[in-house]
């Protein structure tokens, strides 16, 4: 039996069969150009327009207070920074010694000429709270 071997081509033939040629290699580096400049257009827009052009944060909230009244009632102070005449609202919390909430309650912030208040709000409760505290505010 004979076994035939075919006929081995030279390097520049194989590597042009297979997609390795310099003509290959400069189409694949033209590629990567293009997809690594687009990406970095995309991403600089993202930036621009989610970190550059929004304003900077109008509102803050922090909590003051609170006072377990009894098994149902817990009463709540947190102090709201936001530009004057901007309406906002607020969730006010009541949590357990477990962490879970057991008392809940939006409020509605109205508009005021004054940057930083105090605001005290009285929540009821499905058992004994440990504590009180702002959830979180936002713009309306």
């Amino acid at each position: 039996m004979t076994v035939r071997t075919p006929a081995v081509d030279s390097e520049d033939e194989l590597a042009g069969r297979y997609g390795r040629g310099p003509v290959d290699r400069r189409r694949n580096r033209w590629w990567f150009v293009v997809t690594a400049a687009a990406f970095v257009v995309v991403f600089g827009a993202w930036l621009w327009w989610g970190g550059l052009s929004s304003p900077a944060a109008q509102l803050e909230a922090r909590d003051a207070a609170y006072e377990v009244v009894d098994d149902r009632t817990v009463t709540v102070q947190w102090r709201l920074t936001v530009e004057p005449g901007t309406p906002a609202k607020c969730a006010v919390q009541a949590l357990n010694a477990r962490y879970g909430v057991v008392g809940w309650k939006v409020v509605d912030v109205p508009p005021s000429e004054q940057r930083t208040r105090l605001f005290t709000e009285q929540l009821r409760t499905t058992e004994r709270a440990e504590t009180g505290l702002i959830y979180r505010c936002w713009l309306t």
